[in-house]
């Protein structure tokens, strides 16, 4: 299939194809709709990059894995973030997995507070970025691509670097709350 150049998305050895194009999209009611995605859970992940400015991070329920091979991780930004603003200024950032106890770090960083490592322990992981005390596990990526999704954007990272830091169970965020995985 051939698609005009503006309707395909290069990146790297990757390229996005468009099936369709709509030119109405249904109305869905916004409540309705954080209702029912609501009964899906989700994990809770931290992005952290280290940029011209200092630490940067924000909050990400949106999080999952893409492909093993390569392997590749996705997660999806409000446009309208301050902090994802900081954040796609630089090329690398690290996916840090909080675990069930880390309530309070994850509500820091979905705060607009200018200063959101100055109540954390952290430090740098492989690719410079930080690194939070306490997390699961982490990430570290080099952004592969950014693509747009509607008000958020879907961004595609190519991991360079993993590791599971501690066992334990992670933070969920289920029903507009935070919860815990019993098992």
């Amino acid at each position: 299939m051939s698609l005009p150049p503006s309707r395909v998305c290069a990146s790297r050895s990757s390229r996005l194809v468009f099936v369709s194009e709509p030119t109405e999209f249904p109305v869905i009611d916004a409540a309705k709709y954080r209702q029912v995605l609501g009964h899906f859970p989700t994990g809770v992940t931290v992005i952290t990059a280290m940029t011209a400015d200092g630490p940067a991070g924000m909050a990400i329920g949106s999080f999952s894995s893409l492909s093993l091979d390569p392997a590749q991780v996705l997660f999806c930004p409000g446009k309208t973030s301050g902090s994802w603003a900081k954040l796609k200024s630089v090329d690398t950032f690290c996916v840090n997995i909080l675990a069930e106890d880390q309530e309070d770090v994850c509500r820091i960083f979905a705060s607009r507070s200018e200063d959101k490592f100055a109540e954390i322990g952290w430090k740098r992981s492989a690719n410079g970025s930080p690194l939070i005390n306490g997390a699961l596990a982490y990430i570290d990526c080099t952004t592969f691509g950014i693509l747009e999704g509607g008000d958020h954007d879907i961004v595609v990272g190519s991991v360079t670097d993993l590791e599971v830091m501690h066992e334990g169970a992670p933070l969920i965020f289920f029903r507009g709350g935070y919860g815990r995985v019993t098992f």
